[in-house]
């Protein structure tokens, strides 16, 4: 069976499940009264279900499940085969799943998914998975354990953070999620690592069914659903830990790439980007770090004069743009160069969004009333 076709079984399996599931889960919330309550910090204006990403881990862990013993029965000899981390991975996976879920179905304050998120993360340096290269940014090489560990936490807590924090109109966060997987099945294929391949294609599987009824479901009609915190925590975090397992310098797994650690950042810029820019106009106007408003990138875009499908469809071709642009670039200068380019670039993105909610007599920082 040719590698090929591994991750494209993956994708049609997940999608399948996906497509099950989903009204499943639908008809559930119905039933439970389950729904998303609009308010003042919301865009949507009806009540929805968002249990939406219930289905994420599962309809991915059947799909690889399936197409790991499907091909190793086929050929007669392990062609998929896990590592120490894969098991740690899946530990944490489930610790990241299941808070998200006890939060869309009873609500949790922040502390405790933050502590649950840094517990999860955690495992990963003690599985041997750490940020050991920083492929010569700001000057910096090889890492020490001690420092990569921490480095690791970080990342992936903030990656996962910034995916769940992003998801505030419909198809923002999957979409963005589906281009950041879709490159990182790149980078692993390449290697022939078919493990992941087949995990991250069984991901973006799920995200078909779930962005057809997010975009185009009726509410009336009881057929459009959020992924809730179960789904953009779990999408956060398989993202934040493939950052750390693509950009990791590994000889005995992965030879070196020197654009390993720009693919990696490039991929998830404008959920983190956008999470460090909150945080730093929270912080200049004296707010709470951890207060709500109305101030991430779709929150200025609609204020801006743009409709919520507008709004997407410019998110979607920015994270389109800093892929091409960074990946060209990044023959041309080093990567310390490049980040800095990319600031730039999205500072000025931000100040003709400014000059346009201007023109429309609003502010571009908004408080929550």
């Amino acid at each position: 069976m040719t590698a090929y076709l591994l991750p494209i079984i993956a994708f049609l399996l997940s999608i399948a499940c996906g497509f099950i599931f989903i009204p499943l889960i639908l008809n559930f919330c119905k039933e439970k009264r389950l729904y998303d309550i609009p308010n003042s910090r919301k865009i949507h204006s009806s009540a929805v279900p968002r249990l939406g990403g219930i289905c994420f881990l599962p309809s991915m862990l059947i799909a690889l499940v399936i197409t790991t013993f499907a091909v190793n029965g086929f050929t007669g000899y392990e062609q998929v085969t896990f590592s120490l981390w894969s098991l740690y991975f899946f530990v944490s996976l489930l610790l990241i799943y299941g808070v998200g879920l006890v939060d869309d179905l009873i609500g949790l304050n922040a502390t405790h998914k933050f502590t649950v998120q840094i517990i999860a993360a955690a495992l990963m340096p003690l599985s041997g998975l750490f940020m050991n290269n920083l492929y010569g940014f700001l000057g910096i090489y090889e890492l020490p354990y001690a420092i990569g560990s921490v480095m690791t936490v970080f990342v992936i807590v903030f990656t996962c953070n910034a995916i769940n924090l992003i998801d505030g109109i419909d198809g923002l966060s999957a979409s963005l999620s589906f281009i950041a997987l879709s490159g990182f099945l790149y980078c692993f294929f390449r290697e022939d690592i078919y493990s992941y391949a087949i995990l991250i294609a069984g991901l973006m599987g799920v995200l078909v069914p779930f962005l057809y009824f997010n975009l185009f479901g009726s509410a009336e009609k009881n057929r459009k659903i959020f992924m809730g915190d179960s789904g953009s925590l779990t999408l956060g975090f398989i993202l934040g830990f493939l950052t750390v397992k693509a950009s990791m310098h590994n000889p005995n797994v992965m030879p070196f790439h020197r654009d390993s650690l720009m693919l990696s950042y490039t991929l998830t810029l404008v959920p983190v980007f956008d999470v460090v820019r909150v945080i730093l106009v929270r912080t200049f106007h004296r707010r709470p770090l951890f207060s709500a408003d109305k101030n991430h990138i779709h929150h200025k875009l609609m204020r801006a004069g743009l409709t919520q499908h507008q709004t997407l469809l410019v998110i979607i071709a920015l994270s389109l743009f800093y892929i091409v642009f960074n990946y060209i670039l990044f023959h041309y200068c080093y990567l310390s160069v490049l980040v800095a380019v990319d600031i730039v670039v999205w500072m000025m993105f931000h100040y003709v969004v400014n000059i346009r909610i201007r023109k429309n007599g609003l502010k571009p920082f908004q408080t929550e009333e």
